[in-house]
């Protein structure tokens, strides 16, 4: 991937994040759409809500510019562009139907969470809602991870999976820059690893996300102007979900190894470490597993002695010891492979030991 078009991406997406936070956090707490401390919320004041639509504007509209514009240009004279678009025309009206689904669907779990968030729906409503637009990218537009596995299992894991990192970057949206920071280190690590396997469109989609939350997170670290709601943890999550898909962890023809395919796991290894204890946590104590608390690590290291700052960037830390071997996966020898998953396991655990200095509140209960 040209060097000037990754940078041209992160820059692009970072300064209409910056402008766009900035004009929605002021709308949002002249007209009341903020988020009021009590219950399980533990900041101060009211904080404006919002932010998901600057990730949403810094996203999505350079992506559909970008389709819309390779449409109108196609079959014309391009001797008068740059010679980066004549080179990446025709994969850019490729990945046009691609492009469509994954728009479409940012879209509809980007209104489900500003209605979410301006009037609680029952979890019942956003699963329903979050399956479908899952099944529609699978089944229409035929985005599907291990398809060698066979179409109707094939499917299953997309769909389970996209609604799994959805739900999993909304839970780790209870501390402020907590889900951007883990974002954007997710989405670098894709776009490092997509961009080593020769693809161009899907590292630029990454780079787009990087710089989104780039320029959203000096907004919603602590203390936090503004937060992402529902609105935006969600399409976060959804577009992480979704280039995982689009990434080439394994491909014989790139020297890839079939170990390759579990890089995901292991980038995403914190955050899915967080919603699994988090649930299983609420179903022993026999709390609804889809109502929230504070019994994330997040909380527990805070209640461990750790300020906020220093918990998210424990957090932020952790991911990047994971997320970064990962990188190797691909191009792994099958001893290099078994060293970063046993790295991950360590890290896990020592996630799990530090967390537990926090001690464990429903014993006490």
């Amino acid at each position: 991937m040209p060097w000037e078009l990754a940078v041209l991406c992160v820059l692009a997406a970072a300064a209409i994040s910056a402008a766009t936070t900035v004009v929605v956090g002021r709308g949002a707490r002249r007209r009341g759409f903020v988020d009021r401390p009590g219950g399980h919320k533990g900041h101060q004041g009211e904080i404006a809500l919002g932010g998901g639509i600057a990730i949403v504007a810094a996203v999505v509209l350079p992506i559909l510019g970008v389709l819309i514009a390779a449409q109108l240009w196609f079959r014309r004279d391009l001797s008068g562009l740059p010679g980066l678009v004549q080179t990446h025309l025709g994969g850019v009206i490729s990945k046009s139907r691609e492009g469509t689904g994954i728009i479409g669907g940012a879209i509809v779990l980007h209104i489900l969470g500003l209605v979410d968030d301006i009037r609680p729906l029952r979890a019942g409503i956003k699963f329903v809602v979050q399956f479908f637009v899952a099944g529609v990218l699978a089944v229409v537009f035929d985005l599907r991870v291990l398809s060698h596995l066979g179409y109707a299992v094939s499917i299953g894991v997309t769909v389970l999976w996209i609604v799994t990192i959805v739900n999993a970057f909304n839970f780790l949206d209870n501390m402020d820059g907590l889900s951007a920071g883990v974002g954007i280190i997710v989405a670098a690590v894709y776009a490092g690893v997509a961009a080593r396997a020769g693809q161009v469109f899907v590292p630029a989609c990454c780079l787009l996300l990087v710089g989104a939350l780039a320029g959203f997170l000096p907004f919603n670290f602590q203390p936090a102007s503004v937060f992402l709601g529902d609105a935006g943890s969600t399409v976060v999550g959804y577009l992480i979900a979704v280039f995982t898909i689009l990434t080439t962890f394994y491909n014989p023809a790139h020297g890839q190894q079939p170990i390759g395919v579990v890089a995901p796991l292991i980038v995403l290894a914190v955050p899915l470490y967080d919603t699994a204890s988090v649930i299983l946590r609420r179903w022993r104590a026999g709390r609804p597993i889809w109502v929230g608390d504070r019994h994330h690590y997040s909380h527990r290291l805070v209640r461990g002695g750790m300020t906020v700052r220093r918990a998210v960037a424990a957090i932020w830390l952790a991911t990047l010891a994971t997320a970064l071997p990962a990188v190797m996966l691909p191009t792994a020898t099958w001893a290099e492979g078994v060293g970063v998953l046993a790295e991950t396991v360590t890290v896990v655990a020592l996630i799990a030991v530090l967390e537990g200095s926090g001690g464990d509140d429903d014993a006490k209960r």
